[in-house]
């Protein structure tokens, strides 16, 4: 009853509706246009051709002038130069393109080792220059590069471009964000750019890379990547050919489990020696670096019968090594004794020319029957330097058998790529054990 006492009926007042307003014409009202609903595009599919996937991230095909329209002109009366780029670029230029797309660069830097070498990792420059980057020894050890008689990282494709993208990153952030200048240091030094700079600073003249007094390669160099990336962006227009290149990886990693002689390797994955010296350059002798990751790159498709192979190795397949500490009063001869080895042996392993060594150093001692039988033989006479000129007819074999060295060693010695023919008239340094 309490509840029921709270209720209370509205008032009379409370149920009168108030007047309504009194209605006003309404105003005329314009229609509105709707857009009709658009799809978005779909993404483009991947291209299958590598040159496709690079041509549709050039952005500096805008550069025109009288150097980069000679240098044009001059990769255009090259007619085997696009085919050979295109064959070498099947086995290292989808890897370069993806690390230089991971680091959110210009795909131009790609195609930088198209204008440094040419795609060859074996190319070797008067000034030492080496690689597909073409990195000086000096510039090489300072970017932490690994260089001795067992291997070569500026001849490798993974570290090599490794260090070329940092030190291309290092120069694009000191030469305030401008690509131009950042590869005109890394082609002639970042000091020789520097000064260039201020002397047109302090004559009130441009400091960008157009207007700067360079050396004469320097003045082309640049020119020449722009050049190449307008032909390859627009092929049609200039009449040129470029074969296709598979958009798609190039090489599996293939697990050692240690070193292993190259010849065994690719025995074990079933191809052929050049194949795979082509594809690990920075391996300089006829077996994989000692103190290295135990890894090697092998042809697509290749990697699992290799596992396999590597699964059947025993030890004594294995290249397997003794170290050794010198101590003062040692000598070649002694150690050889010591542990019952060649003293010609204890060099080729060390890289060690003469008798000279060195008290506190380290010296390699092989191990096990995987050695071959032309190292085991070697004897106590040092090589020496000898030259040869190729002659009509020669060929890598017939000159490793002539001398008792093998191929690898003379593409080694000479920074040869294997996959070029020798040319009559060829100078090769080959360095030869006996009198």
């Amino acid at each position: 009853m309490a509840l029921a006492g709270c209720q209370s009926v509205p008032s009379q007042t409370a149920l009168i509706e108030p007047e309504p307003a009194p209605l006003t014409p309404a105003e005329p009202v314009e229609p509105v246009a709707v857009a009709p609903q658009v799809a978005p595009e779909p993404p483009l599919a991947p291209p299958a051709d590598l040159w496709e996937r690079i041509r549709r991230e050039l952005t500096w095909q805008h550069f025109e002038n009288q150097q980069v329209v000679r240098q044009r002109d001059r990769y255009l009366a090259q007619h085997d130069y696009l085919p050979v780029v295109a064959d070498r670029a099947s086995l290292y230029l989808y890897y370069i393109v993806e690390e230089v797309e991971r680091r959110g660069l210009p795909i131009e830097i790609a195609l930088l080792p198209l204008v440094e070498s040419t795609l060859d990792p074996f190319a070797l420059s008067p000034a030492r220059a080496a690689g597909l980057w073409q990195i000086m020894p000096a510039t090489g050890r300072h970017l932490g590069l690994q260089q001795d008689w067992w291997y070569d990282g500026r001849r490798d494709l993974r570290d090599s471009t490794r260090v070329a993208l940092d030190y291309l990153e290092h120069l694009h952030r000191e030469f305030d964000g401008d690509w131009l200048l950042a590869l005109a240091a890394y082609n002639s030094g970042k000091s020789r750019v520097r000064r260039a700079r201020n002397s047109n600073a302090r004559k009130g003249l441009e400091t960008d890379y157009w207007s700067l007094k360079l050396p004469r390669e320097t003045r082309y160099y640049v020119p020449k990547l722009i050049a190449l990336a307008q032909i390859v962006a627009q092929p049609e227009k200039f009449d040129a050919q470029i074969p296709t290149v598979a958009n798609a990886p190039a090489f599996e990693i293939g697990d050692t489990g240690g070193q292993i002689e190259l010849a065994r390797a690719a025995d074990l994955a079933g191809v052929e020696m050049m194949q795979l010296r082509m594809l690990n350059a920075g391996q300089l002798r006829w077996a994989t670096a000692p103190d290295r990751a135990p890894e090697l790159l092998l042809p697509p498709g290749t990697a699992a019968r290799f596992a396999e192979g590597i699964a059947g190795l025993t030890n004594n397949d294995r290249v397997r090594w003794q170290y050794y500490q010198i101590k003062r009063g040692d000598n070649l001869i002694r150690i050889a004794r010591k542990f019952d080895t060649e003293v010609g042996l204890l060099r080729e392993v060390n890289g060690i020319r003469g008798s000279t060594i060195h008290a506190g150093d380290r010296l390699m001692i092989p191990q096990g029957s995987a050695w071959s039988e032309s190292l085991a033989m070697a004897d106590d006479k040092p090589a020496r330097a000898t030259g040869y000129r190729v002659r009509r007819g020669d060929s890598l074999n017939r000159i490793a058998d002539k001398f008792n060295v093998s191929v690898n060693d003379i593409v080694n010695w000479n920074a040869l790529d294997p996959g070029k023919y020798l040319q009559p008239g060829q100078k090769l340094t080959l360095y030869v054990r006996g009198s």
